[in-house]
Order: C-alpha cells, then sequence, then structure tokens
C-alpha cells in the first residue's frame, strides 16, 4: 500500500535530493607522474591530461653523503603532452619526486 502511495503522488510531492551549487566545479590540475629507479639512473614520465601547462621538475636525493643530489631545469608539461626526465646519482640513489608549478 506504502509503495502505491508513493508512486501515486505527483512529482513535486515526492522527496529529492538537493545539489547544492558551490560556484564553478574545481580547477583541475597536475600532471601524472611516474618514476622509476634503475640502480643510479631515474627517469620520470609526466603526462598533463589537463587544460593548463604544468611545469614540471625531477628532484633526486643521493644516499651517499659526498653524491650531489639534483634537480632538473623545470619543463612545461602542456595539454595532452607527456614529458620525459631524466638524472642520476654516482652512486645509490634514496629519494625522487616531481615537483609542479602552474605556468603562466
Amino acid at each position: 500500500m506504502a509503495v502505491a502511495l508513493v508512486l501515486s503522488l505527483p512529482y513535486e510531492a515526492m522527496p529529492h535530493t538537493r545539489v547544492r551549487n558551490e560556484g564553478a566545479a574545481p580547477h583541475l590540475f597536475g600532471a601524472e607522474c611516474r618514476t622509476t629507479v634503475h640502480g643510479s639512473h631515474v627517469m620520470a614520465y609526466c603526462h598533463n591530461p589537463y587544460v593548463d601547462v604544468d611545469r614540471v621538475s625531477l628532484h633526486i636525493e643521493c644516499d651517499s653523503w659526498w653524491d650531489l643530489d639534483t634537480d632538473t631545469d623545470p619543463v612545461d608539461a602542456g595539454p595532452a603532452m607527456t614529458v620525459r626526465l631524466t638524472g642520476r646519482c654516482w652512486e645509490d640513489v634514496r629519494s625522487v619526486w616531481v615537483s609542479h608549478q602552474r605556468a603562466g
């Protein structure tokens, strides 16, 4: 009986989930980067699926105290573009990350 009553109500009388309009949709940004380490060599591929240019840079921290850490020059990853970043340590790699900056 209850189901028949709900189905017979006019559309305006039925409860609906309200969607709040919080303004514009969030502006998506940032290339997706995948890093690989082979011995002392590091490679990162960054693909930017968004409209804004993402300026990416590869950062490599070497394991030995005497081995110089490196930061690559920033590279612009434009819309639908994939860029490759490379670097190395003399010996072992401790950590690797990619930084992102909005170009503009």
